[in-house]
């Protein structure tokens, strides 16, 4: 029977808890829950992007069996919306759990998704190995305890303990969503106390009115604008109505949150661009989209290491399809390849059909059409 280490234990994801720190057993302060996160439309366009292009791209493994494992690894759900899951939790939480359904000589038969709330995580006694306890949402299946490393894919994102567990980067926005906040409570104040009094009615002449007097008058011409459906008011030249507009630095305060959008974005390793449609003006599209490419790879490197180590196969991943879907990109580099003479055509012909950009069964190119000279620099040596 295995000595259990309790310090390395896992905590559900709810919006009220505190997160025990795995290094020193202490409690961390302003942890940012999952629930939480995705209620702010920032981290939610960020996570949402980033997961939905890590799953566009593909994975590929050298061994055929682990591939339709890859391309299908539930029953339960198609290939792309698993995968999304995976890593939606892993850029939320840190970490990511699928436990591998496999039979009594180790064939994998179907992966399972596991929420970070079903799964508690354990260090042996003597600091040899992870053990899982799993509880599965299907009563058949009930709880199973000491699941070994083995049997579960634990994908972490960053780590303090060695790899051991995972670490949310929703952490590092703590302070910032606490601002967002108070921001927004801020900016809602001052805008339902800039609506409060819709105008100002002066009574011109008539001698001076009391609290009593001036109250009545005010539901009157209240009353006035309800039964005119808030249309023209009638008034008579004893009486002027001047309204109200909200004042200049209430609307800059409704632009302030912009900066909450960068810092999300800085966090996530992304450009800001791709949040908010502007960023770096400066900056060039090519630039833009290869830090994001980047950024892509960095989270995607960390899926790969944990099937590399799992799973008897190399596996590598294509993020091709995520970042140039249409294939356009990669055809002007392969024909500035064979304008470069770096590739021939027939050479060129056969990487894209190999890509899926061109139709496998397209007939060999005749030549007919060409002029003499492009006809002899075609076969040229």
């Amino acid at each position: 029977m295995p000595l259990f280490n309790l310090k390395f234990r896992s905590v559900p994801d709810s919006a009220n808890y505190a997160l025990s720190d795995f290094l020193t057993g202490s409690v961390k302060e302003g942890y940012v829950s999952a629930q939480v996160a995705l209620a702010n439309s920032d981290i939610f366009a960020t996570v949402n992007l980033l997961s939905g292009d890590l799953a566009g791209s593909r994975l590929v493994a050298q061994a055929p069996r682990f591939q339709a494992m890859l391309d299908k690894p539930s029953s339960m759900a198609n290939g792309h919306l698993f995968w999304k899951s995976v890593f939606l939790q892993m850029l939320i939480g840190g970490e990511a759990f699928v436990y591998r359904w496999r039979n009594r000589n180790g064939v994998d038969l179907e992966w399972e998704y596991l929420r970070p709330s079903q799964v508690s995580t354990y260090e042996l006694d003597n600091s040899s190995s992870l053990i899982y306890t799993v509880t599965f949402d299907d009563p058949s299946k009930g709880i199973m305890e000491a699941v070994p490393q083995a049997d579960m894919l634990h994908f972490r994102l960053a780590s303090r303990n060695g790899g051991k567990t995972g670490i949310s980067p929703l952490q590092a926005l703590s302070a910032e969503l606490d601002v967002k906040k108070a921001n927004t409570r801020l900016t809602l104040t001052a805008l339902k106390q800039a609506i409060v009094s819709p105008g100002v009615l002066t009574i011109k002449k008539g001698g001076l009115l009391n609290a009593d007097q001036k109250a009545a008058r005010s539901r009157q011409f209240m009353q006035q604008q309800e039964s005119s459906n808030y249309g023209p008011v009638v008034l008579d030249d004893l009486e002027e109505y001047k309204p109200l507009e909200i004042k200049s630095d209430i609307s800059s305060l409704l632009s302030q949150t912009d900066w909450t959008a960068k810092q999300i974005a800085k966090v996530y390793g992304i450009p800001d661009s791709y949040l908010n449609g502007q960023g770096d003006q400066q900056s060039s599209l090519d630039q833009i989209k290869g830090m994001y490419i980047n950024s892509l790879n960095r989270y995607m490197n960390a899926v790969i290491s944990e099937l590399n180590s799992k799973l008897n196969t190399a596996v590598t991943a294509d993020l091709r399809p995520a970042v140039d879907p249409l294939g356009d990109e990669y055809a002007v580099k392969i024909a500035n390849l064979v304008k470069n003479r770096a590739l021939d055509a027939n050479q060129a012909s056969y990487v894209l059909k190999l890509a899926g950009y061109l139709p496998a069964d397209l007939p060999a190119f005749s030549g007919v059409g060409l002029k003499g000279g492009d006809a002899d620099e075609t076969h040229q040596d």
